[in-house]
């Protein structure tokens, strides 16, 4: 099955309002800049995001902060979005706050098919609010469940026409289990080849999660450049 598509563009076709969209990526580190450009060029509205963070003003998943597109966001750091941390204490935006390995665990439990699970993050702070908790040898847990999207945004290193997706250094963190937790997942890769180019072992996603790929174009901006003094 060939699920190669022209660009980001033709990828989003079918994005409707109010969809629930994961984004892979730590800080600007893998995130599917091409597909967040499609969509804000779409004009999708009501859209509620899943990610770790929504990177900086003026890019990536700042775009869509700045098109009024997202109404609720549920992520682990605010990170250096001005405008993010401005409409979250305005009240303009709903931001559902969650611990960071709590987010990744529930996004990879969504795409494992596991309902929900124990953690002790959070016990005895506002995290832990209506939510149920247990016991176990002797030590309080919370009880969190799974998070699962309409369609899931992720950036990979190379893939080929079937799926299969090869991540490096960083942006491993949250695409692979986005990609599995999903209805619909959109890759976005540097480098396109051809079935059997890629390493079996090497393959951190199988095309089985994947239904849409495309080659980008990437700047890869640095979050927040440090230097050191002459």
């Amino acid at each position: 099955m060939n699920k190669v598509f022209a660009n980001a563009d033709a990828a989003v076709f079918d994005v409707p309002d109010g969809a629930t969209i994961m984004l892979g990526g730590f800080g600007l580190a893998g995130i599917p800049e091409n597909t967040v450009e499609a969509l804000v060029r779409r004009g999708v509205k009501g859209i509620r995001t899943i990610a770790n963070n929504m990177g900086v003003d003026g890019f990536g998943m700042g775009l869509m902060l700045e098109a009024g597109m997202i109404v609720e966001h549920t992520g682990s750091y605010v990170g250096e979005n001005k405008r993010l941390e401005q409409a979250m204490i305005s009240g303009q935006l709903k931001v559902n706050l969650i611990p960071q390995g709590t987010l990744a665990e529930r996004i990879r439990a969504g795409g494992a098919g596991i309902p929900a699970f124990y953690t002790p993050a959070g016990v005895g702070t506002l995290v832990a609010e209506g939510k149920e908790t247990r016991e176990f040898d002797g030590k309080q847990f919370l009880l969190e469940r799974a998070l699962k999207a309409d369609y899931a945004l992720v950036k990979a290193w190379k893939g080929d026409r079937m799926g299969n997706l090869v991540y490096r250094m960083t942006a491993r963190n949250f695409n692979p289990m986005m990609a599995a937790a999903a209805k619909i997942t959109i890759a976005e890769v540097e480098e396109l080849v051809e079935p059997g180019e890629l390493d079996g072992d090497a393959i951190h996603t199988p095309g089985i999660y994947v239904q849409r790929i495309f080659q980008g174009t990437f700047e890869k901006r640095i979050e927040k450049r440090t230097v050191r003094k002459r």
